[in-house]
């Protein structure tokens, strides 16, 4: 019989290393997609513009991994008012950083609505 602890200890382990992989190949990949453009001669402000969207989207995609295996540790785990203060932070930090990376990628607010044309 599998426990359940050690499976979602687990299971938070794998989504934290996949997170950090996807933000390790986001920027590898988007430090790539810079170098080729910049060897093209393209816009620098546009360049440099693209490549922080890039990073920023790994980043993001990657927070969302990571914070999906501490939330699975935590409610695996033992369950303590420490515990739910630190999980509690983590949720802030990341969706303080999700706004700001959002503001990044889109050029707008996340609760701002996209004019349509």
């Amino acid at each position: 019989m599998v426990n359940f602890q050690s499976f979602a200890q687990n299971a938070g382990e794998w989504l934290d290393f996949t997170g950090v992989l996807v933000i390790l190949v986001g920027v590898v990949l988007a430090t790539i997609s810079i170098v080729i453009t910049a060897i093209k001669h393209k816009n620098l402000h546009t360049t440099y513009k693209t490549y922080r969207q890039n990073l920023a989207r790994s980043i993001l995609i990657g927070l969302e991994f990571l914070v999906a295996g501490d939330i699975i540790r935590s409610v695996a785990g033992d369950l303590s008012f420490n515990s739910v203060i630190i999980l509690a932070i983590i949720v802030l930090v990341r969706s303080f950083l999700g706004i700001e990376f959002e503001m990044e990628i889109e050029g707008r607010w996340p609760w701002q609505r996209s004019e349509r044309k």
